[in-house]
């Protein structure tokens, strides 16, 4: 029966891509396909589970099955490169256009932490959300707006920030910027206003969080990460008059901030010091409610940054953005010569989809497709690489993953170039880190359907049974190019 719900799946996947079955179409019922197939009614429905997993189809009861995305997927006649010109992705430190080259690598299977189902889009609800701002919206609601972002969307914000992270704010506190990427922007310039010209940063920690602080002229000196969060101590240590914190779901360990930790950093906030708090993925936690923000508990310490970017799409580049009242009016003033306020359209419509709920039901509906889809990485990671500790399993939308004792000495960059030549994207430990580090792998499962996933597992695990080249580790300083 398996390979007959393969075939069929298969087929179903192309005929989608290539337009027999275009989005918005519905699917035969499965008592319907089976008769004509002549199989077996569990076959196509287990066919559509596989699609509606993929992203592709979604169940409407009544309605039927709806096709709602197309696959994106390499031509099967089209073989992987035996000798990428992407290769030297891993030879040297990473530099400013790391990201921009690993997504322009061909490959099969993309396991690249933070990128989210995109074929999970609401395009029905966006589309329907798009209609009834457009018809409501008056001539001057398309002029110059206030540089702090739209007010119905600042409102929308305000009360999400209420049900989902515990954060009491008027929607006049709120700041819609371009992405986190802005965020770190208009932030690094306030630092630097105050005279601060260095914010420390978890390590191991985001790679790109790193790299657009520095271009904002800051230094970021690292502060190590253990099983319970930053350690603070080593942050009361350093000086520092700042850090950069993802404390609800820490990127890349998965950590979340211990009740003592968060302590210790009230303490530290409470002498002077300032926060950086991104929110990146906080909503997406599987074993119980997320934590509160630290932005709940120290509203005027806590610079704080939450993203639709794990939620809908990167490309949508809304953001919000909350400062400690006493930059509230400088950080407005950067805003506002930085573009004047983000596109109105974008702004009214994810207010529509947040005040009529669905945007929740949008965030319903990820939580169980990633539970699936983490589940199956990590029962594939225990068949497939039974020496490999996962890390993180809690909430988001990847794991990290650090191997045995016996690759002690093993380069992770040398097994994520091997990954890339057999077709499969990962990030490699050591790229989000400035000290040495066992050698780890990060590994998003979001956007992959289970069978993509099982696959890359096993194409690793075979990878380590062969011998592999060892490398020396890059020095720190080389690390934190």
């Amino acid at each position: 029966m398996g390979g007959l719900i393969d075939w069929l799946t298969g087929q179903l996947r192309v005929a989608i891509s290539d337009g027999r079955l275009p989005m918005g179409s519905r699917l035969p019922a499965t008592r319907i396909l089976a008769a004509e197939l002549q199989i077996s009614r569990s076959v196509v429905t287990e066919a559509y589970q596989r699609l509606s997993e993929d992203g592709h189809v979604v169940g409407r009861r009544r309605g039927g099955t709806i096709v709602v995305a197309t696959p994106m997927e390499a031509p099967a006649s089209t073989p992987a490169p035996k000798d990428p010109p992407t290769s030297a992705l891993f030879t040297a430190p990473p530099n400013a256009e790391i990201f921009d080259a690993l997504r322009a690598a061909p490959a099969r299977i993309d396991l690249s932490p933070g990128l989210p189902d995109l074929a999970a889009f609401p395009r029905s609800a966006w589309l329907q959300a798009e209609r009834t701002v457009l018809t409501n919206l008056s001539a001057s609601d398309l002029g110059y707006g206030d540089p702090r972002g739209a007010p119905a969307l600042r409102q929308a914000v305000a009360k999400w920030l209420a049900r989902y992270r515990e954060i009491r704010v008027e929607a006049s506190e709120v700041i819609i910027v371009a992405g986190t990427a802005q965020s770190l922007g208009l932030l690094s310039r306030l630092l630097r206003d105050t005279g601060i010209d260095a914010i420390a940063v978890e390590d191991p920690g985001s790679l790109g969080v790193r790299q657009h602080l520095r271009d904002g002229g800051l230094d970021t000196p690292p502060i190590p990460v253990d099983s319970q969060g930053v350690r603070v101590d080593v942050l009361r240590t350093s000086g520092l008059p700042a850090v950069m914190l993802t404390p609800a779901h820490q990127f890349p360990t998965g950590v979340v901030l211990g009740g003592a930790r968060r302590r210790e950093l009230m303490a530290w906030a409470n002498e002077g010091g300032l926060i950086a708090e991104d929110d990146y993925d906080a909503e997406h936690r599987y074993d119980r409610p997320p934590v509160p923000a630290l932005r709940s508990i120290l509203p005027h310490h806590v610079f704080y940054t939450g993203s639709i970017s794990k939620l809908l799409a990167p490309a949508l580049r809304v953001a919000w953005m909350l400062a400690p009242r006493k930059y509230t009016d400088a950080l407005v003033e950067a805003k506002r010569f930085a573009d004047l306020g983000n596109p109105i359209l974008p702004q009214l419509v994810l207010a529509q989809l947040m005040e009529s709920g669905r945007l929740e039901r949008q965030l319903r509906l990820l939580r169980r497709r990633h539970r699936h889809r983490r589940d199956t990485m990590i029962e594939a990671i225990r068949t497939h690489l039974p020496g490999a500790t996962v890390h993180g399993a809690a909430a988001g939308l990847h794991l990290m993953i650090t191997l045995d004792a016996k690759y002690a000495k093993l380069a992770d960059t040398e097994l994520a170039a091997q990954l890339l030549t057999h077709g499969v994207k990962v990030h490699p430990l050591s790229w989000h880190s400035q000290q040495p580090h066992p050698p780890g792998l990060i590994l998003g499962y979001a956007a992959n359907a289970p069978t993509d996933i099982n696959e890359a597992l096993a194409i690793l695990g075979t990878l380590l049974r062969q011998p592999l080249p060892c490398r020396a580790w890059p020095s720190p300083s080389a690390q934190s190019n």
